[in-house]
């Protein structure tokens, strides 16, 4: 009976090669999402976001291209800019880098601990987004004024109408970014992990930078990546601790306002496609660095 079916599946063997063809050459058949109407959705929201950012920003850089390239090098690149440039995105990465650090045990404070005052707290970081910007710039500008409540106890030092203040200012309202974004990550960490490094005779330092920082990284890059973006383009909470004085404390969208107001819409545009540029840039880059964090933590 052995030798007998062996002809058989000797036989078999070019019908299943012909017909592992013919189901490779099968047309593709499209899968049913489980999403209705997905083709329609994402068309839907990607025209939204075509008219709402893309076609907005096309039209800046159209507007910059206009002049000649001596003209929008004059423009985007005058000492004035330069200085602006390097008070928005240097005091937004100061800023940024701040709630960074301090923004990581207020959200680990936030999940673990119950103390009195909890709820108090928690709705004070949200207060940044529910304060409008003005508002935000003008009490800061107050308190932080030489005559103010902190700007007397540090009079030495000057706060308001100073790069500082900007710096002050950003890192209020870039704050709430961080902690809210590492607030889920954290609450979903396995406690018996930690629990089981600490048995093992794993210090404090050690179990914090082998176990919960890896795990936090692509969070907290995330939320550092928003205060970041928050702050280079922030401009009412600003402008009233700043002092606004040029090559000193003026930033670049306030620059921006003031070429619109002198008239100079193109000078205004190269300003801010170099903004634009930069902050692609550098979203890029947090970006490719938080994959690389997320692939290895």
């Amino acid at each position: 009976m052995t030798a007998a079916a062996t002809p058989d599946i000797a036989a078999e063997a070019p019908v299943r090669a012909l017909a592992d063809t013919a189901r490779r050459r099968r047309p593709f058949v499209r899968r049913r999402s489980a999403i209705p109407g997905f083709g329609l959705t994402l068309g839907v929201t990607i025209t939204i976001l075509s008219c709402i950012v893309l076609i907005p920003l096309l039209a800046v850089v159209i507007k910059a291209a206009g002049q000649s390239p001596a003209d929008f090098l004059a423009s985007a690149f005058s000492e004035r800019a330069l200085a602006a440039y390097r008070l928005s995105f240097g005091g937004a990465l100061i800023a940024a880098l701040i709630n960074g650090v301090f923004g990581l045990p207020t959200a680990w404070a936030m999940v673990r601990y119950n103390f009195p005052g909890k709820a108090l707290v928690n709705a004070l970081i949200d207060l940044p987004f529910a304060l409008p910007t003005a508002v935000a710039g003008i009490a800061l500008a107050t308190i932080y004024a030489q005559n103010g409540w902190v700007g007397a106890l540090v009079a030495p030092f000057k706060i308001a109408y100073t790069p500082l203040g900007v710096i002050v200012a950003l890192t209020f309202i870039g704050l709430p970014f961080v902690v809210r974004t590492l607030e889920p990550i954290i609450h979903d960490l396995a406690k018996d992990v930690e629990e089981a490094a600490a048995s093992l005779g794993a210090g404090r330092l050690s179990i914090f930078g082998r176990i919960i920082l890896p795990a936090l990284a692509p969070a907290w890059l995330t939320g550092f990546a928003m205060a970041f973006a928050r702050g280079v383009g922030e401009y009412g909470s600003v402008i009233f601790i700043a002092g606004n004085m040029p090559y000193k404390s003026e930033i670049a969208p306030l620059l921006i306002i003031i070429e619109l107001e002198q008239y100079d819409y193109a000078g205004a545009a190269a300003i801010a496609v170099v903004m634009l540029a930069i902050s692609f840039l550098l979203l890029f880059v947090i970006n490719a660095v938080q994959g690389w964090a997320r692939r290895f933590a």
